[in-house]
């Protein structure tokens, strides 16, 4: 169920110090999640803003705490120091005057705390778009060795039925080729695992085992065999149709000779479109909660919130960030 779901993720972070920044420190959402994080001892909040401004809202929110750590960038100590770094990463990218006016951004000064390891992620995106949040983490964190971009999943969670499923990518990547869906595969598996997920995972497609033949069938077929070289461990299969990937009835007649055909709960669509449908519909009509976008494939982590979003989801999405941290320690 979601509460133990959470329950879970909470046990795994809690006492850990995980520093977490939120550039949008104007936002009462971000202030009450934030807060919460911290009175809940899950997570060591940095929180963007004027001090004066923020230190209001958590007044008027009933969290008056003189411990919280605020950050202005328009008034930051080691401004300068974090200017010469950022101006070596970006080499011939970037002028002084560039790197002046872009860390008095939120967001490229949020990352770059993270670059620093004066936070250990981030999560932003309730008063700015995608683009906003993702592109200073792409220039500045970068993607993990042997992952040419990031994706961006769903952790679909339906607490009647106690099902967890993740889909990817349905956030980022409009139409990958071959080689990015298998990278999108394995590092979707990786973060099934955050969630207690044995993953097995479905590269789905209209076509199962070759029953038609197509440019985008052979697309979804070719990943197949990349992300099988990338990790040989891991337990997935396709071309499968979502049936086949899903029913055991039907997998029995699809696909007999599969060890993932029937029983998949990671589900990688071959592009955006399939990706971003499929979530929504399985959201609305199967009343799955859509967690996410989680982005992965970075160096460190960087999550993205609707702008639609609630103190409860940054709340949620900062637990997930916090867990992701994790990886690998």
């Amino acid at each position: 169920m979601l509460r133990s779901l959470f329950g879970s993720l909470r046990e795994k972070i809690v006492g850990k110090n995980i520093k977490i920044v939120f550039p949008e420190g104007n936002d009462d959402r971000v202030v009450r999640a934030a807060a919460r994080l911290k009175f809940e001892g899950l997570v060591d909040p940095i929180i963007l803003g004027k001090p004066e401004e923020v230190r209001a809202i958590l007044t008027r929110l009933g969290f008056a705490d003189p411990g919280y750590t605020i950050l202005d960038p328009d008034n930051y100590a080691d401004f300068e120091k974090m200017k010469e770094t950022f101006l070596e990463l970006r080499k011939g990218k970037a002028t002084p005057e560039d790197a002046d006016k872009l860390l008095h951004d939120v967001n490229y000064f949020g990352v770059m705390l993270v670059k620093l390891g004066l936070a250990d992620g981030m999560v932003s995106g309730a008063i700015h778009s995608t683009a906003d949040t993702v592109r200073p983490a792409l220039q500045i964190i970068k993607t993990k060795p042997g992952i040419s971009r990031t994706s961006g999943v769903f952790l679909m969670n339906r607490e009647n039925t106690n099902q967890r499923l993740v889909f990817a990518d349905c956030a980022i990547n409009i139409d990958p080729n071959a080689q990015e869906l298998a990278e999108i595969a394995v590092n979707t598996a990786d973060t099934a695992a955050i969630f207690d997920i044995d993953p097995k995972i479905a590269m789905l497609s209209f076509s199962t085992k070759g029953s038609a033949k197509a440019p985008q069938v052979e697309k979804v077929s070719e990943a197949v065999v990349i992300a099988k070289e990338l990790n040989p461990d891991l337990s997935l299969d396709g071309e499968l149709q979502f049936d086949a990937a899903f029913v055991p009835e039907t997998a029995a007649i699809k696909a007999p000779d599969s060890d993932v055909a029937g029983q998949a709960n990671v589900f990688i669509f071959p592009d955006l479109q399939a990706g971003n449908i499929g979530y929504k519909i399985a959201q609305r009509l199967g009343m799955f909660e859509a967690i996410g976008p989680i982005l992965q494939g970075l160096n460190q982590p960087v999550n993205d919130l609707s702008r639609g979003s609630s103190a409860d989801d940054i709340y949620k999405l900062a637990i997930i960030t916090a867990a992701q941290t994790l990886d690998g320690k």
